[in-house]
This record gives structure tokens, sequence and C-alpha cells, in this order.
């Protein structure tokens, strides 16, 4: 089923998500709100593409709507505040890369996996 036109439309980008908040017309002319969430993915080679989730509100669900979500967030912040506490999350955030003695990338994987191991000076064998 194609989409209908949007009536009105606004854009929230958020980093690699953007939001989409879309107001279209049913097949008897009332009008509904779809929101989209797309999130952009990098794929190995470099190319990339985006996944996408709609949800549908209408309108006899607006009010409730509105309700659950004023106090969900308000619980949120009232509970951890506005400051977003993931550093992954951080605007600045540069994942850190680990580098072995001959200057070849090392996973996270593979220094957990050396942890481990005992230091043996080779002279006491």
């Amino acid at each position: 089923m194609m989409e209908k036109e949007e009536i009105f439309s606004k854009v929230l980008r958020a980093g690699r998500r953007t939001y989409f908040f879309d107001v279209r017309a049913t097949k008897a002319e009332d009008y509904y709100l779809t929101i989209t969430e797309s999130k952009k993915f990098t794929n190995d080679d470099g190319s990339f593409h985006y996944k996408k989730h709609k949800i549908y509100i209408y309108k006899e669900d607006f009010d409730e709507f509105k309700e659950i979500l004023a106090e969900m967030t308000d619980y949120i912040i009232s509970e951890k505040g506005n400051e977003v506490i993931s550093e992954r999350h951080q605007k600045d955030f540069k994942k850190e890369q680990n580098f072995s003695d001959n200057g070849e990338s090392v996973t996270e994987d593979a220094i957990k996996s050396t942890d481990s191991f005992t230091d043996i000076d080779f002279e006491d064998i």
C-alpha cells in the first residue's frame, strides 16, 4: 500500500538517527500522525544503509499518548537528569583504537584474552 502524501512534516536529526513526524490523511480525509525512526548503518565496505521503524498514531489516541509520553519523559529527566550518561552517545565520543607493538590494530576481545596470561622471565626457566 502506498503512503499518502504528507500534509505537514517535521524532521529531528539526532546523530545516526533521524526522526520524521508526518501528518497524513486517511481515505476519509481525517488526519493521523506517523513517527518514523531512520537509523544509518555503515557496511564493512564503506557503503551504508538505513533501517526504518514506523508507528502510526490516530486522533482517538492522542490525549493518552501525549499524557504517557509526557509522564515517561518527565520520569526519565527527574531520575537521570538531562545529561547523557553513556559516553558512546556524547557528541565528542571517539572510540579508542588499541595498537600492538608493530602498529597493528588490536581488538578489545584480543586484549581481554591476554589479561589472564602470566609474565614469565625466561631466565628463570
